[in-house]
C-alpha cells in the first residue's frame, strides 16, 4: 500500500483539493520522515515543526469554514503542501545560517519575496534546507554541526550544491518538492546528482529570484521535484498571483491566446521541435574536461528518444569564447567581495570561501567592469548560436557523483577547477539568462542527468519535452535505497 510520500506532489495537492487529505496529516507525515532520516542525510539545517503544524491546522480550519482556496489549484497551487526554504533565503523568525558558522544566531525579521509568494500560494515551510557556505560551492559540505549533506543514492557521496539539502530532501521523500536557487548550476547540479528534475528558469521569470538585480544577472530561483508535473506545480507556486489567480509573470506562456499555469500548459500539444546537442563547454579552453561514459550514454539515450518522438536532432558547436573563464572568475570573486564580513570574521569561515572573498577584494573595479562587458558579449553570442534551435541538449554533469571529501580544502584555485570539471555545462546558461532543465535520464546504479536548454521565456517547451521523455523512462517512480 502506498504511503503519502510515494504519491506525486500533484496527486497530494489534488487529494487536498478534494478533501480526501488534510494538510495537518500531510505535514505530520513529512515531519515524521524528517525526524527518522535527517540525522543520516542532513537535508535540513533547521526544522520548524511547531510553526508548520500551526499553519497546517489553520489552513484546515479555514477550509472547514469555507475558504475556496483549498480546492482551487490554479489560484492556490501550493495550498496545504509542505516544502523547505533553502538556507540562503530569509524567513522571518527562523534562523538563516547561509551555511556558515559566521552567521549562526542570525534571525531575520522579514521574509524574502519567494517565501512570501509561496506562503500566499498556500505552502507550508517545514524549515531550512542545507546549503554550502554562502552558496558558493557546487557541493554541500559546510562546517556547521552535522552540515555535510549525503546523497540518498549513496551515502558516501555528495548531492552537489548549492541547493544540496533541497535535492536530498526531495529525493529521499522528506519533501514532495523544494525551491532552490541557481547562480552557476545550483539547482541543476544537485537535481542531476539526486535523480531529480531541476529547472533553472529564464532570467526575470521568478520575481523573488529573478537574477535581474544580481551581479551579471547570474542567480535565479526555481523548482526541484521528482517529476515534470511536480516541477510545473511548484513553479506556479513560486510566481506571485494576481487577484484573479493568474500568474504575475514577466513572459507569456506558450499556450495560445491565453495566460495559464505551467501545470495547465503541460497539456498543450507539443509541436515538432528542432533540437541541437553538444558536449561543448567554455571552461574547456583553460581546464581539462573529461566526459565520463555514463554521461555520454545518458545524452545518447535522450537524443534517441527525441528522434523517436519525431523531433529533428543534429549536433551543433557554439563558437569559441576564450575570455569566458577569466571573466566568470572575476565576477564570481567580485560578487563574493561584497559579503559583509570583516577581516576578523574571515578567520572563522571555510578556506574556499575565504579565498574567493580575499581574491575578490584584490580585484580592481576596472577588472570587474571589463568582466561584465565580456560576459554580456558572451550572452549575445551563445543566444545567437542557439537561436536556430528550440532546445539544445547537453550532459548535466561530466563526472559521476563525487565522494564526500573529494574537493581540495587547502587550495582554493584547485578547488574551483575541480568544480568546473565536475559541472562544466551549467554556469554559461546563467550568464546567458536562458532557461535550462535537468532530466534524470538514468540511475543505474547512480544518477545521470541530461540538460535541456531553451530559448528565453520558453520554460513550457522544456517542460513539455521533459514530459515526453519522462513518459518513456518513468523516472518519478525510481527511488534511492533510503526511501
Amino acid at each position: 500500500m502506498s504511503e503519502l510520500h510515494d504519491l506525486s506532489a500533484v496527486d497530494q495537492r489534488r487529494m487536498l483539493a478534494s478533501g480526501e487529505l488534510r494538510s495537518l496529516d500531510l505535514v505530520n507525515h513529512y515531519l515524521d520522515r524528517i525526524a527518522a532520516k535527517n540525522d543520516d542525510l542532513r537535508a535540513f539545517i533547521t526544522v520548524t515543526e511547531d510553526t508548520a503544524r500551526e499553519r497546517a491546522a489553520q489552513l484546515d480550519a479555514d477550509r472547514d469554514a469555507g475558504d475556496p482556496a483549498a480546492s482551487d489549484i490554479t489560484a492556490a497551487p501550493l495550498w496545504g503542501m509542505p516544502y523547505g526554504d533553502k538556507d540562503l533565503t530569509d524567513r522571518a523568525g527562523v534562523p538563516t545560517t547561509y551555511g556558515s558558522r559566521a552567521m549562526v544566531g542570525y534571525v531575520p525579521t522579514e521574509s524574502a519575496v519567494t517565501p512570501q509568494a509561496m506562503d500566499a500560494a498556500g505552502g507550508i515551510s517545514l524549515g531550512k534546507t542545507n546549503t554550502p557556505e554562502f552558496g558558493f560551492p557546487s557541493y554541500t559540505e559546510n562546517l556547521l554541526d552535522g552540515g555535510v549533506a549525503r546523497n540518498p543514492w549513496d551515502l558516501t557521496r555528495g548531492p552537489g550544491g548549492s541547493s544540496g539539502g533541497a535535492a536530498v530532501a526531495t529525493s529521499a521523500g522528506l519533501l514532495p518538492f523544494a525551491p532552490g536557487s541557481d547562480g552557476g548550476g545550483s539547482i541543476r547540479i544537485p537535481a542531476a546528482a539526486c535523480a531529480l528534475v531541476g529547472l533553472k528558469p529564464s532570467r526575470g521569470r521568478v520575481p523573488g529570484g529573478s537574477g535581474v538585480d544580481a551581479l551579471a544577472g547570474l542567480s535565479v530561483e526555481g523548482p526541484i521535484a521528482r517529476s515534470i508535473e511536480d516541477v510545473a506545480l511548484l513553479l506556479d507556486g513560486m510566481i506571485p498571483r494576481r487577484e484573479n489567480g493568474r500568474p504575475r509573470d514577466q513572459f507569456s506562456l506558450t499556450a495560445p491566446n491565453s495566460e495559464t499555469s505551467y501545470l495547465d500548459a503541460l497539456h498543450e500539444p507539443q509541436r515538432r521541435l528542432k533540437i541541437g546537442w553538444n558536449t561543448w563547454s567554455p571552461w574547456a579552453t583553460d581546464y581539462e574536461i573529461t566526459l565520463e561514459d555514463g554521461a555520454a550514454s545518458a545524452l545518447e539515450e535522450t537524443i534517441h528518444l527525441a528522434e523517436k518522438h519525431g523531433h529533428q536532432v543534429e549536433k551543433i558547436e557554439p563558437r569559441p569564447f576564450p575570455d569566458y573563464v577569466r571573466a566568470f572568475r572575476a565576477i564570481w570573486q567580485g560578487g563574493a567581495s561584497a559579503i559583509p564580513l570583516d577581516d576578523a570574521t574571515l578567520e572563522h569561515i571555510e578556506p574556499l570561501t575565504r579565498w574567493i572573498i580575499e581574491e575578490g577584494r584584490k580585484l580592481p573595479a576596472r577588472t570587474v567592469v571589463e568582466a561584465l562587458r565580456t560576459l554580456s558579449t558572451f550572452e549575445r553570442q551563445i543566444i545567437a548560436d542557439y537561436d536556430p534551435y528550440d532546445i539544445v541538449l547537453t550532459p548535466s554533469l561530466a563526472m559521476s557523483l563525487r565522494p564526500i571529501g573529494w574537493y581540495d580544502q587547502t587550495d582554493g584555485n584547485h578547488n574551483f577547477i575541480q568544480q568546473c570539471q565536475y559541472t562544466p555545462y551549467t554556469s554559461y546558461l546563467n550568464v546567458a539568462g536562458l532557461p535550462a532543465i535537468t532530466l534524470p535520464v538514468a540511475a543505474d546504479p547512480l544518477p545521470w542527468g541530461v540538460q535541456a536548454i531553451g530559448r528565453p521565456g520558453a520554460e513550457s517547451t522544456l517542460l513539455r519535452f521533459g514530459r515526453e521523455i519522462e513518459r518513456v523512462l518513468d523516472w518519478a517512480h525510481r527511488h534511492p535505497p533510503v526511501w
